[in-house]
């Protein structure tokens, strides 16, 4: 017995399983089809009757600068109202009393469901309905108050407080009731619960759709052109009136407007970043991190090989 097991074979190891990955060769048809797709389209553009050289010529021109700064402060101001009332929409909604939830859910209602063109034009007819108007202390034309300025405040303005009431009223409903709980339980009133627990907790929820939200505005400030006011669109036309560079001027418009929206885009990266500290405790790292990583990186490689 010990001599048959002295002479039984030595054990074999596995032989090693070589992976082989799976060829999706289905990417690779659709990534030559989007590139077909990006050629042809570039090709047209090429080929397209625009004279692309006066494009840089008319970047800078004083017209469509002073109408980029015309949007932006429209947008800003336009915003800062949507703010505002979306804020106190969006408790009169979440409120117990029925009128004031009524009237707030019917504001919404209309505002939401009503093209913002169509409310631009009739802030700026609305001299039909109030031709004076008379506030006591001032009394003046309608036409003579409602300037483009105005008009589209307001036009911009109350038709973002029905998009911001929700916003909020999603952020307010999104902090635990306990904490409501705990507030009163501490005597704070409702309006101080409110102020000082509910919407610094809601304020994680809100930031990011409200930076969408003003990014969206800067575009749609663009329908402002409709009641005359001396925006982006409105000076781009004028000056492809003249010029007859229609689509040229175009592009001008839209190069300013992703200018715009790029900024306003990274500021609503770093502001959300701020707001999620209180919810995530390992940050990802920004893109100018990411970058001055890789250069350490790639520094530390170089003076690893030249010391070789």
């Amino acid at each position: 017995m010990t001599d048959t097991l002295d002479k039984a074979p030595a054990s074999v190891p596995p032989e090693q399983i070589k992976a082989i990955p799976v060829r999706h060769y289905g990417r690779w048809v659709a990534g030559a089809l989007v590139i077909a797709v990006l050629v042809l389209i570039g090709i047209a553009f090429s080929n397209a009757k625009i004279n692309y050289s006066i494009i840089p010529d008319y970047l800078f021109d004083g017209g469509i600068v002073s109408g980029a700064w015309t949007t932006l402060y429209i947008s800003v101001l336009a915003m800062v109202l949507g703010v505002a009332l979306g804020i106190v929409l969006a408790v009169m909604r979440l409120s117990s009393n029925p009128v004031t939830s009524t009237v707030a859910w019917f504001y919404i209602w209309f505002f939401r469901g009503t093209p913002v063109l169509v409310q631009l034009l009739l802030w700026y007819n609305i001299s039909l309905v109030f031709p004076i108007l008379n506030l006591g202390f001032y009394k003046n034309e309608m036409n003579q108050v409602m300037t483009p300025v105005l008009t589209a405040l307001l036009g911009l303005g109350l038709n973002e407080a029905a998009y911001m009431s929700e916003i909020v009223r999603a952020g307010i409903q999104s902090v635990d009731e306990g904490q409501t709980e705990a507030s009163h339980a501490l005597g704070m009133t409702q309006g101080q619960t409110l102020r000082r627990v509910i919407l610094p907790q809601a304020m994680r929820v809100i930031v990011p759709p409200t930076g969408n939200e003003y990014i969206n505005m800067l575009k749609t400030s663009s329908l402002a052109y409709a009641v005359q006011l001396p925006e982006l669109i409105k000076k781009a036309t004028d000056i492809s009136s003249t010029s007859l560079a229609v689509v040229e001027m175009y592009f001008v418009a839209c190069i300013w407007y992703l200018f715009l929206t790029t900024i306003f885009s990274i500021v609503q990266y770093y502001v959300e970043r701020r707001y999620a500290r209180g919810s995530t405790r390992n940050l990802p790292a920004t893109p100018l991190q990411k970058v001055r990583a890789n250069l350490t990186k790639m520094n530390m490689l170089s003076l690893s090989n030249w010391r070789r």
